[in-house]
């Protein structure tokens, strides 16, 4: 079963659909409310949506979204989770060097990116840490102008602190799940309390930090998506994500049914309703699961983009992190879809 068993997905209150958008918006966020509101369809769907524009509008008035270039430095992963087919025993790893890596920033650079993702497997080595320090320090040296966002996943803390005095600005470290045996499940190397260690980490270090969960992992219940929402509270965090399952095609849990797209359209909508200052992404895999999902995704509220256009090409198959068929947004697509959500790119960071 992909998610929520079938008999979990009725309503536990006895609230109708106007009165969980009334509430909503009166700033009652109560469970039976964010229960009831990932169930919404259609119309009240739409609402919602209408809702979170709104609630977009008010913290960020200029209508922009930040725009970022991701660069995947490398694709050797230590954790193996269940449902991604990154770092399996046979596949070929790869490893950008420093120079290509500062070749290609200088490229995002002209092209006027301000803001660039460096993404990797999660790989705790001294040398790799290092080696990603070295890329951060000399394109800080080369190119002062760029943020950097960095997305490689649970470290020692004095690794943190390495790559926040390389130049890191930001950090991405999803929670995933917020129920402890579900993480422990599809994250078997790892403990859902190990991760938050890690979250308050880069909080106590001055990252500006994102987080978020995965909609639709198997096993996940409607119940553990509220408990998700409501835990992305505890931190103070200037990014949040939701990201809806996709199964990768060599990860154990392969042929199981992709999240539900309405839920995870859903769970954006209300993450910028309740946390209206935080970047939000609209995510590609939104775009594997449902026609035009990453465009749904800035209608429900999101306002950060991603394009695929800093990784040299013949690695970029190489990097499955949901899926070797993954969608990868390149810049037409994302003018075009800033574009029909009535929304500009930023020239420059958000945050």
């Amino acid at each position: 079963m992909n998610s929520a068993p079938v008999a979990d997905v009725k309503p536990k209150s006895g609230l109708v659909k106007e009165r969980v958008l009334e509430a909503l918006a009166a700033q009652d966020y109560s469970p039976a409310v964010l229960r009831r509101a990932l169930l919404l369809e259609q119309e009240e769907q739409e609402r919602l949506f209408s809702l979170a524009r709104a609630r977009r509008r008010q913290l960020f008035p200029d209508n922009a979204a930040e725009v970022r270039s991701v660069v995947e430095l490398s694709n050797v992963c230590t954790q193996q989770c269940e449902y991604c087919g990154m770092g399996g025993p046979g596949s070929p790893k790869y490893l950008i060097s420093r120079e290509e890596f500062v070749e290609r920033a200088g490229d995002l650079s002209a092209a006027g990116r301000r803001v660039l993702l460096l993404q990797a497997g999660e790989n705790p080595s001294p040398a790799f840490v290092e080696h990603v320090c070295a890329c951060l320090r000399e394109v800080r040296r080369r190119y002062p102008e760029l943020q950097f966002i960095v997305c490689i996943g649970s470290l020692h803390r004095e690794q943190y602190r390495q790559l926040r005095e390389a130049g890191a600005d930001r950090y991405i470290l999803k929670f995933e799940t917020s129920n402890p045996e579900l993480y422990a499940r599809v994250k078997p190397r790892d403990t859902l309390a190990e991760r938050l260690a890690c979250l308050e980490d880069l909080l106590a270090l001055g990252f500006k930090v994102g987080s978020g969960n995965i909609v639709g992992l198997p096993g996940q219940s409607l119940d553990d998506l509220v408990a998700d929402l409501l835990f992305a509270g505890r931190y103070p965090l200037a990014m949040v994500s939701c990201s809806v399952f996709i199964p990768g095609e060599g990860s154990r849990l392969r042929g199981q049914r992709p999240g539900r797209a309405d839920w995870a359209l859903n769970a954006i909508a209300l993450m910028r309703i309740m946390y209206p200052n935080r970047l939000i992404p609209t995510t590609s895999p939104l775009e594997r699961v449902r026609k035009d999902g990453q465009f749904l995704g800035l209608m429900a509220g999101a306002n950060t983009v991603t394009i695929h256009d800093g990784t040299p090409e013949e690695f970029r198959a190489l990097f499955p992190i949901y899926s070797g068929r993954r969608f990868a947004p390149n810049p037409e697509h994302i003018h075009d879809i800033v574009k029909r959500a009535g929304l500009r790119l930023a020239p420059g960071p958000l945050i």
